[in-house]
């Protein structure tokens, strides 16, 4: 089995699109959190909170004959796979186009607006806004086959559309894809766009935040006062590398994948069980070949719902016991979908490569319901560490545990 390193990175989200910027914002104490007074309309959604991207077009960057196949999930994993390709300089490296080089790419969903187009074909007989790329646009791997399309990638495509777990997972598939000689270079990640469906998905559930006179207050993971989440976008794109090659170009490698893991509740859709967690806990451990005492930080998935954080920190504690440092980054960004495990993998890594964590915003008061320990509250913590967990977990009782180790 051969060994797998990170050697790009590259991202859009609502808090910048490059580290030094959303390091400095979130240093500074700053959410993308709004209030989303074009939501004012929608009758019978409580939530009116949202983290968008603010700003983002491709327009100047590609033709409309490249953008016509793509909405905007599409759009900000284009965009983002681009800038990680450069910032693994291999954007002209011909191991794009020769079939050894694959896409791992997840998101909820497809984009919104052409499901609107085919709602109207059913329910009027005839739709205006119907054409030839609408399914391009809404099938769940549209972000897969688009990043396939702009980069000219001839290699294995994994679509990963698994909810919360998406971005993860696409990088815990590509890890196995390198690691397994399948490929040499996987285009890794997940991507999702803020719409008003997504949030009313949760809001159904009961599960989203109503502090929409307070948007910097939301959400709250692992608090005593959270009163749900808060949905927000983005992409993140991770150049995955055998180490050999990437040894032998003398690339600038980031981080080392060493452990992943996935597994799922097989009980309910919607109520998560830490007991499953914990098993996905302890086999991406298992992969890496470590023991819970090695974890140095742990990013969690920590959505600010009430039996998600329960079941999370039960099962964090489980693995590494109460010592174990963790945040959650949807304080910052809000939940972004099938976009938060690949971002909240970049934004680790970054983390663990400078020795500075940020804290999770709003964490005031832990909950007593939740497991003991190590909350990272009110400031940045310097801890230096040699190994990063990553956790997220999905609608349908799907758990995702990576490992990354620093380089």
């Amino acid at each position: 089995m051969r060994r797998v390193v990170v050697s790009g990175v590259g991202g859009v989200t609502a808090l910048g699109n490059d580290w030094p910027t959303i390091r400095a914002r979130m240093l500074a104490g700053e959410t993308a959190v709004r209030t989303m007074t074009e939501w004012q309309r929608y009758s019978g959604i409580n939530t009116k909170l949202g983290a968008p991207v603010v700003g983002f077009t491709m327009t100047d960057r590609y033709p409309r004959k490249k953008t016509r196949t793509m909405g905007p999930v599409s759009r900000m994993a284009v965009q983002a796979t681009e800038r990680a390709l450069a910032s693994a300089q291999l954007t002209d490296d011909p191991i794009i186009k020769n079939g050894r080089c694959g896409i791992a790419y997840g998101s909820s969903f497809g984009s919104v607006a052409p499901v609107v187009a085919f709602a109207e074909l059913m329910t009027e007989g005839a739709s205006k806004h119907l054409n030839a790329t609408s399914y391009i646009q809404m099938m769940g791997h549209t972000a897969a086959v688009n990043i396939g399309l702009a980069f000219g990638v001839t290699g294995r495509i994994i679509p990963t559309s698994t909810a919360c777990t998406a971005g993860s997972m696409a990088i815990g598939y590509a890890y196995e894809a390198i690691r397994w000689g399948k490929a040499d270079v996987m285009i890794a990640g997940g991507a999702d766009e803020l719409d008003i469906t997504q949030s009313a998905v949760f809001d159904t559930l009961f599960a989203t935040s109503t502090r929409n006179d307070r948007p910097d207050t939301s959400p709250r993971p692992f608090d005593r006062d959270r009163d749900g989440l808060v949905i927000g976008e983005g992409a993140a794109t991770l150049i995955l590398e055998d180490h050999e090659r990437a040894r032998a170009r003398e690339a600038h490698v980031l981080a080392e994948i060493v452990g992943f893991a996935s597994n799922s509740d097989g009980a309910h859709a919607t109520l998560p069980r830490p007991g499953s967690m914990e098993i996905a806990l302890r086999m991406a451990l298992e992969d890496a070949s470590l023991d819970g005492s090695a974890i140095g930080f742990v990013s969690g998935h920590g959505t600010g719902t009430e039996w998600g954080d329960i079941a999370e920190s039960k099962a964090t504690k489980a693995v590494f016991g109460e010592r174990a440092p963790i945040h959650s980054l949807k304080s910052y960004f809000g939940h972004s979908l099938g976009a938060c495990g690949a971002i909240e993998a970049w934004l680790g890594i970054e983390m663990m490569r400078e020795g500075t964590f940020v804290p999770t915003i709003n964490l005031d008061v832990v909950d007593d319901r939740c497991a003991p320990l190590d909350y990272v509250m009110g400031e940045p913590r310097r801890i230096e560490t040699e190994y990063l967990v990553s956790n997220n977990f999905a609608f349908g009782g799907i758990n995702t545990s990576l490992v990354f180790r620093r380089s």
